[in-house]
């Protein structure tokens, strides 16, 4: 009976350049209220949707078109495609060398440059790295603004301009071309997600459970993912050893969650993953506290590689995958489009530090003069290449924050 009224109303045509008008104004007024609903109420949505995901498929009429469009790219708009291989050819320059190289990739999660007291934030979130003797790289920026895109990104030779989706799947990453090397054994442990792709031809742990991880209390914790590594070393002598750490770390909106209950020196704290229950710096604090015991597992996890210095040539790299939103211009957690996405959500933390025999090499005096030029997660896969000493055609001197200019 509603479709029979509806059938009887009239129907008045204007002229094209009429109707044209009347559907951009509405379109325009439209765009401007889903804008002020988001900036409004974003503390809201944020936080809602990313902890019930599943509702996003129930969003009408926008999802299905949505949903139309995914599945099109992905199957009709694309033929099969085989893995591309790439970097045959590697080789380590010196597979004879006296001191076989141990280095631990962080991935890091959600941790913002601005909020690290080595990048001279008010409060002391990095207590610890403080009085290591690391390399600050206080100006380098992620490759996406969300962990499925970063990831994979800053890992990849595809540079932030060439990557998408597809090639990266289609195209082996960093790992691949060090394994092809047949000298140096990588292991990848993951504490949070999953790779996203990148571990799939190489060993890979999940820490992000009991079984494998024996320091859980609300959560898993990152410096569980250092347990048994003794043991993985000691079985892969005589090899160089890629190791890469996938933190927790920031995670948000439940950043309460990210660190055991001595870590809660910044309070009052926001104790929810409901972000519209607490204010701002209850959120903050959160999310400092988290900083802070990312600090503990960083330190501890340089503590580790010192272990070794006598009998390998150690590094750590630490690089955040993206930022993070706090409520600035009412905006949280992260995920923007690159274009729009504010500096939080892009400038990340990142450092480097490397042990006595590694320093013989690359001297810190000489690293120290980087630590403000600007960087980004493209440099990862040259600067890889760099300190395993690898030949290949793939490498790039000028991206490798080591042996770059």
């Amino acid at each position: 009976m509603p479709s029979l009224l509806i059938y009887k109303i009239p129907i008045v045509y204007r002229d094209l350049k009429s109707e044209l008008f009347s559907k951009a104004k509405y379109i325009f007024v439209s765009f401007i209220v889903i804008v002020l609903c988001f900036t409004l109420f974003n503390k809201n949505y944020t936080s809602f949707f990313r902890e019930h995901k599943p509702l996003r498929y129930n969003v009408n009429p926008t999802y299905w078109i949505y949903a139309i469009g995914d599945y099109v790219s992905k199957t009709f708009a694309s033929t099969p495609q085989k893995l591309q291989e790439i970097g045959l050819d590697a080789k380590v320059d010196e597979p004879e060398q006296t001191y076989k190289e141990l280095v631990i990739v962080v991935v890091g999660e959600a941790a913002r440059a601005d909020h690290f007291s080595l990048n001279g934030y008010k409060r002391e979130t990095n207590p610890l790295l403080a009085q290591e003797d690391i390399i600050n790289f206080s100006n380098i920026y992620s490759c996406g603004t969300s962990t499925a895109h970063s990831v994979p990104c800053m890992f990849s030779i595809l540079t932030q301009d060439q990557y998408s989706y597809k090639k990266a799947k289609a195209t082996q990453n960093i790992l691949d071309v060090l394994s092809h090397t047949d000298f140096i054994d990588i292991l990848w442990r993951d504490n949070n997600s999953d790779s996203k792709g990148v571990a799939l031809r190489v060993p890979y742990e999940d820490f992000k459970n009991e079984k494998n991880n024996p320091l859980c209390d609300t959560e898993c914790r990152d410096e569980g993912m250092l347990i048994g590594l003794d043991s993985y070393i000691q079985a892969h002598k005589g090899k160089d050893i890629l190791i890469v750490l996938h933190q927790m770390g920031n995670h948000g909106p439940a950043y309460y969650k990210r660190y055991p209950k001595e870590f809660e020196k910044f309070t009052p704290t926001c104790k929810t993953k409901q972000l519209e229950k607490c204010t701002q710096e209850e959120i903050i604090n959160s999310y400092d506290n988290a900083l802070l015991y990312t600090d503990h597992f960083l330190a501890k996890t340089i503590n580790f590689l010192k272990q070794y210095d006598n009998t390998h040539e150690t590094a750590l790299i630490y690089m955040s995958d993206h930022g993070e939103s706090l409520g600035e211009n009412g905006l949280y957690l992260h995920g923007l489009p690159y274009f729009m996405a504010p500096d939080a959500q892009k400038h990340i933390g990142s450092f480097l530090w490397l042990g006595k025999e590694m320093q013989k090499e690359f001297p810190l005096e000489t690293l120290r003069q980087k630590q403000t030029k600007k960087y980004s997660q493209d440099n990862l896969f040259h600067t890889l290449l760099g300190l395993f000493e690898v030949e290949t055609e793939l490498y790039e001197q000028k991206k490798d924050i080591l042996h770059g200019k």
